[in-house]
């Protein structure tokens, strides 16, 4: 059976009073499932970078062990250079054998150097890894917090909410497609999620702009589906508001 335009408007003032309610009850969540979600990529950073952290670590703990063998070597170097120094035939062979043991000298030198930079710099990165963990811990704890409370909002509102959703659904198959369709979009378009709107106080209830008396009549009259001039929202009348407020 074909609609009237009245029934067509109460019907998408219908689904906009349900969808309000649903938005009623996200509004309540608030900006907490965008904040549980930084946080888990706060989290997930900071475990990436500790990783990281504990990888150069760890290279420069082997890269003074090796450092601390090639000094070992070396003293086992030099030490054998220097009894070969009293097997000596002439001054050539006393020459080269003194010339290893000195390149054996400046080795040491070198890996000693590395191991006081490596040093320092382990000591410079340890307190960025202990930074990063307080950092860590911190950001865990906020986020099980904060997990905790989405938790708790949710459970409390999500049988009205699927509820809700349910009655949307089916007030939905009361609303031809072509008009669910420029309901979808005008509420995608606007930040309150207000498609249907009254009008309150001579003016768009959505956007506040006056509306000519003219046009508030032929609204007030439901023979045809008048949209605000301004910000293009559907338009009802007040008096339709209280009826399906008191249906």
């Amino acid at each position: 059976m074909e609609q009237t335009v009245e029934q067509k408007l109460k019907a998408l003032y219908d689904l906009q009073t349900i969808h309000t309610k649903i938005d009623r009850i996200r509004q309540v969540r608030g900006e907490l499932p965008m904040e549980v979600a930084d946080l888990e990529d706060d989290v997930a950073g900071l475990e990436t970078r500790i990783q990281k952290i504990k990888n150069e670590l760890d290279d420069l703990e082997d890269d003074i062990v090796t450092r601390k063998n090639l000094i070992r070597d070396a003293q086992a170097n030099i030490k054998k250079y220097e009894g070969q120094l009293s097997e000596v035939k002439n001054n050539r062979e006393y020459d080269a054998i003194s010339k290893e043991i000195e390149i054996q000298g400046l080795d040491i030198q070198v890996s000693e150097k590395k191991i006081r930079e490596y040093g320092f710099e382990i000591s410079s990165k340890t307190q960025i890894y202990d930074k990063a963990m307080a950092d860590l811990e911190g950001r865990r704890t906020d986020l099980e917090a904060k997990k905790e409370e989405l938790g708790t909002i949710t459970a409390e509102t999500e049988k009205e909410e699927n509820e809700l959703t349910a009655q949307a659904e089916a007030a939905k198959q009361n609303i031809e497609e072509r008009l669910l369709t420029a309901y979808s979009r005008l509420r995608g378009n606007a930040k309150n999620g207000l498609a249907v709107v009254t009008i309150q106080r001579d003016s768009c209830s959505g956007c506040f702009n006056q509306i000519p008396p003219q046009r508030q009549a032929d609204i007030r009259q439901r023979k045809k589906i008048i949209v605000c001039e301004h910000c293009g929202r559907i338009l009802v009348d007040e008096q339709m508001a209280l009826e399906e407020e008191n249906a």
